[in-house]
């Protein structure tokens, strides 16, 4: 069903199409939305109008987009673009479909210990990659942690991340979840990746036990807890949780950041020695007794190493939280033993950092210093979200009670419809407050009133408690004109009691007719077929030597065809003439033969003559009527030597006249003659 928000219909920097509501946190709503650019589905976290004023909120909210923005893992939600409209702020982000991990954890309880495994070793690939640009999440929580219908994990959220090497670096407020925030973010110290390992620990713990490791009545008393109390073991909850997995969750919950594992991936590594079945420390780089986060070293299969680093000492994953950790014992993972009791007087400097930050942050402290008995005013939180409802409630000195979700046909879905006591009455500080918060309205199966008539349409839609919307006509190549050819919501799919079904009637085929555009330019003929309620599209081209070029030579379907609107008309385009001219061989002096073949192979026809030559031998080519370029098919005239002309016969002698009359040749009058 559409969840319908404030924002939806808006557009954002003229692409980002806002669609329906998907979540409500403290500070933004989620909507899902269309990038009409690039055209696909995307989300967009939209900072509430009561923040957007507020220059801390607006910087945070900025400080999520740059910080996300220059994140690059498989396992981090990817932030596209972000910007201020208006009165608001927004980050366009990569639209994730699955659920959170808290989500699961509450509809399943406690979860395969091999899928807490496999889940947390990837949003250990997303710490390393934020860690290595010095970027601590510093709220990791599993409803930051979306889980894909592949399985694959995404962490997103970087709203209160900040640079390590920040000018801000001094942590002055607990930013967070104080269920999942380390000791020393309770306390308001200086805060490094270690923080973010010890919260996917406590996220591990309840993954795999289905609880918290600490719970308490107010923020104060999780936070305390978190600083001075060791969680119990988590097989003591779940026995099927294997020692070796425990001892990985427990190291990551030390108390002191330098006994938790140095690096997120050094964690990765452990957690995939356990999903290999390997013995933890094969691969893993795991803290040891006496040594920094910045000392540690690489541990010898299912073994750690003692002080002076001479022997490897068994792992003992399996003892207590609580186990001696006398010299030749090896240390468990769960905890320092045998530390000294926590005297009054530092208990009592925790307890007043740690109200101290939470005062800063804005969560309040009434309820952990009001005095006993004192009446207040309570808030009126009707028509906030529960998020905000908790806040209020807890800054005016009360605690939330029972939390109950209702249906409401008037209400957005996460707004809190009733209270008791009402808003405006009196009631002792400290007490609790019951909230109503609305899930919209009850949810019914839709009908499926596809292709019937508009009438019999209407009647089931009102029979099974729903009321016909916006009715309009479309054409359609396959629904009998009068009939409904869509429905919105679909059938069979759950609405609101009571909400409206859009219907959509089908007017039949509508056929258009196709215009003749053979022999015009292409621009002519795509207008004259769009004027006809059709598309043009390009099938090829080809040369012609009667079409010219750029215009239309052929098309399908052929001129007076009646096609549907919106049909397509394909055409073939001409290229032009071809050029077809090839270079003519010279074959002059070449023999006949060889002539004759030489130009019928380049695509000649060869007309042969001949001629006598005094200078050319007979059989021999004299010369060629074409040279150059010509068309294949022309015709080439070549003319062939026949050797010198014949010489005329001399004229005979007047007979026989004796030896005088033979030699008379030789006298000058016969040369002459």
């Amino acid at each position: 069903m559409t969840r319908q928000g404030p924002m939806t219909g808006r557009v954002f920097a003229g692409r980002y199409e806002v669609g329906e509501r998907i979540g409500v946190g403290g500070m933004a709503e989620v909507y899902t939305a269309t990038d009409t650019t690039l055209g696909r589905v995307v989300a967009v976290k939209v900072m509430l109008p009561q923040y957007a004023d507020d220059p801390d909120f607006a910087r945070r909210f900025r400080q999520e987009a740059a910080a996300a923005a220059n994140l690059q893992s498989p396992y981090i939600v990817n932030v596209y673009d972000w910007g201020h409209d208006d009165d608001t702020y927004y980050i366009v982000m990569e639209y994730i479909r699955g659920s959170d991990l808290k989500t699961a954890i509450q509809q399943r309880g406690a979860i395969n210990q091999r899928k807490v495994a496999e889940i947390a070793s990837q949003v250990c690939q997303a710490l390393t990659a934020a860690h290595q640009q010095d970027i601590i999440h510093r709220d990791v929580k599993p409803q930051n942690i979306m889980v894909q219908p592949d399985g694959n994990v995404k962490v997103m959220d970087f709203g209160i991340a900040r640079a390590k090497n920040s000018t801000a670096d001094k942590t002055t407020v607990v930013l967070g979840t104080a269920h999942y925030a380390s000791p020393e973010q309770a306390q308001g110290k200086d805060l490094s990746a270690a923080s973010d390992i010890y919260s996917l620990g406590v996220v591990m713990y309840e993954a795999a036990t289905g609880q918290l490791p600490f719970d308490g009545p107010d923020a104060v008393s999780v936070a305390l807890m978190q600083v001075q109390d060791e969680p119990q073991p988590p097989r003591e909850i779940n026995p099927d949780i294997s020692p070796e997995l425990e001892s990985i969750i427990m190291c990551a919950m030390q108390k002191e950041p330098g006994r938790r594992f140095a690096t997120a991936n050094d964690m990765r590594m452990a957690l995939n020695d356990f999903l290999a079945g390997r013995p933890l420390g094969a691969t893993a780089v795991l803290p040891q007794d006496g040594f920094t986060s910045a000392q540690t070293r690489v541990m010898a299969p299912v073994g750690t190493l003692d002080a002076d680093a001479t022997k490897t000492m068994p792992i003992t994953p399996g003892a207590g939280a609580h186990a001696a950790n006398q010299p030749g014992n090896a240390r468990s993972y769960k905890g320092d033993a045998g530390k000294e009791p926590m005297s009054g007087k530092k208990k009592a400097g925790i307890i007043v950092a740690i109200v101290a930050v939470l005062a800063l942050l804005g969560l309040g402290c009434f309820f952990a210093f009001g005095a006993g008995g004192d009446k207040a005013d309570v808030p009126d939180v009707t028509g906030m979200t529960a998020e905000q409802a908790q806040m209020t409630i807890e800054q005016h000195g009360f605690k939330v009670g029972e939390v109950k979700n209702v249906y409401d046909d008037t209400a957005e879905p996460g707004t809190v419809v009733g209270q008791n006591p009402k808003g405006g009455t009196q009631a002792d500080k400290g007490s609790k407050i019951n909230i109503d918060v609305s899930q919209g309205s009850e949810e019914i199966e839709v009908p499926d009133v596809m292709g019937v008539t508009l009438d019999e349409a209407r009647k089931a839609i009102t029979v099974a408690g729903f009321s016909v919307g916006e009715t309009t006509k479309e054409y359609s190549d396959s629904v009998e004109e009068g009939k409904v050819m869509k429905q919105t919501p679909s059938a069979k799919s759950m609405a609101a009691q009571g909400s409206k079904i859009d219907l959509v009637i089908s007017q039949g085929t509508d056929q258009k007719e196709v215009p003749d555009v053979e022999g015009l330019s292409l621009d002519a003929a795509r207008s004259k077929i769009e004027r006809a309620g059709l598309k043009l599209t390009q099938a090829g081209s080809q040369h012609s030597n009667s079409v010219d070029k750029d215009c239309v030579i052929s098309q399908s379907p052929s001129a007076g065809s009646q096609v549907p609107e919106g049909s397509s008309v394909s055409v073939v385009v001409s290229l032009g003439k071809e050029d077809t001219s090839v270079s003519v061989p010279n074959v002059v002096g070449q023999s006949r033969d060889e002539a004759v073949s030489a130009l019928r192979n380049a695509g000649f026809i060869v007309d042969v003559d001949s001629d006598n030559s005094d200078t050319v031998a007979a059989g021999l080519v004299i010369s060629q009527n074409r040279t150059g370029q010509a068309e294949r098919g022309d015709r080439v005239l070549i003319v062939v030597s026949e050797g010198p002309a014949p010489q005329p016969t001399p004229p005979s002698g007047g007979g026989d006249s004796g030896t005088s009359g033979g030699q008379g040749g030789n006298t000058p009058a016969a040369q002459s003659a």
